[in-house]
């Protein structure tokens, strides 16, 4: 199964948990939109909901696809948040960023009454920091001296830029660090977590630590495989 089709299958599958009447948080990056697609044909054939959408990218195509929207300070509850990640450890704590949107995404999260995270079976990890480098999303001004600080906890950091060679600029008007992780993954995910958000410039960070209830990940023959947080 190719991987146009695997992300087709997942978010149909995702989309299938979105109830009639409800208002459901929207992820970004390509196996949430194959998820916003998936609902797309559901509106289309009558389904009712409401999307809160977490990067300008994620509400295009809602709006492409009829799904209406609304701003999440506009709602005071979020039925369902679906989004995807870029690593699942066995407890369903996540790192997410890689699309540039943790900012948004975590406070669409925070505000749901239930959290599920979708992905390729190849983001499940046995420990935090063992894939990809930790999205850390900064203030411009004085990025530098946060860059010090953030590599004091024994990260790498790496400025994120665009494809001219400028800093990517998130929804927000912030820049990301890329944080290259120690030898082995992150030790303490939830300390590290408090760590980044105690260090002035810091504006948010992709550690997701105690927030999804449920991940689905599809592995290369289409299989969905259903990970519930331990105690959920």
């Amino acid at each position: 199964m190719d991987n146009d089709e695997r992300l087709a299958r997942i978010g149909a599958r995702a989309a299938a948990e979105v109830a009639e009447g409800s208002i459901v948080g929207l992820g970004t990056a390509s196996t949430a939109e194959a998820m916003i697609r998936a609902l797309g044909v559901l509106v289309a054939e009558g389904l009712n909901i409401t999307g809160v959408s977490t990067s300008n990218r994620s509400s295009a195509l809602a709006r492409s696809l009829n799904i209406p929207l609304v701003a999440l300070d506009d709602v005071d509850r979020i039925d369902l948040c679906i989004d995807g990640a870029d690593e699942i450890d066995p407890n369903v704590d996540v790192v997410k960023g890689r699309g540039g949107a943790l900012l948004f995404e975590k406070l669409v999260a925070r505000q749901a009454r239930r959290y599920l995270i979708i992905a390729s079976n190849e983001k499940l990890v046995p420990r935090l920091g063992t894939r990809l480098p930790l999205p850390v999303e900064v203030m411009p001004p004085g990025w530098k001296a946060t860059s010090r600080e953030i590599a004091a906890l024994d990260l790498n950091p790496v400025l994120r830029t665009s494809p001219d060679g400028s800093p990517f600029v998130t929804d927000g008007g912030h820049w990301i660090l890329d944080c290259d992780p120690p030898e082995g993954g992150f030790s303490d995910p939830s300390g590290l977590a408090h760590a980044l958000k105690a260090i002035v410039g810091v504006v948010e960070h992709g550690l997701f630590i105690g927030m999804a209830d449920l991940a689905l990940t599809i592995d290369k023959d289409g299989a969905i495989t259903e990970t519930v947080r331990p105690g959920r």
